[in-house]
């Protein structure tokens, strides 16, 4: 994180602020929290560990969760992105409780993305 906070303090300085000023003095370390524990926290996250799986027994229709608000950020401008992902799936051998699709949707998410990468990711697991 001193690292992140070390590059914001310098875009600052860059963009033609003073870092020090008292509004500005503590964003740099702000900024490395906020992208660390928030919107790239997906990169410490393992998407497999989101998965607890019941024996599906004879289950064979499709399983669909709509609606799962997503947020991201545009791997091309590191601007924020947002939207809705609706994942379905058919359980063969295995179910997964439904809250686990959402929670995969928000690991991959939480990623320098382009949506489309994101819908790739999802349904490979």
């Amino acid at each position: 994180m001193e690292t992140i906070s070390e590059c914001v303090g310098t875009i600052l300085s860059l963009l033609g602020e003073d870092e020090k000023r008292e509004g500005l003095k503590d964003t740099p370390i702000r900024v490395s929290k906020a992208y660390r524990e928030e919107l790239f926290k997906g990169y410490t996250q393992d998407p497999m560990e989101c998965f607890k799986v019941f024996d599906s027994e004879t289950y064979d229709q499709m399983v669909l969760l709509r609606d799962i608000e997503m947020y991201s950020m545009c791997e091309h401008h590191m601007l924020p992105f947002f939207g809705k992902a609706h994942v379905a799936y058919i359980p063969r051998d295995k179910i997964i409780g439904i809250s686990k699709l959402a929670r995969l949707v928000e690991v991959y998410s939480r990623r320098l993305q382009i949506q489309e990468r994101i819908g790739e990711q999802v349904t490979a697991d």
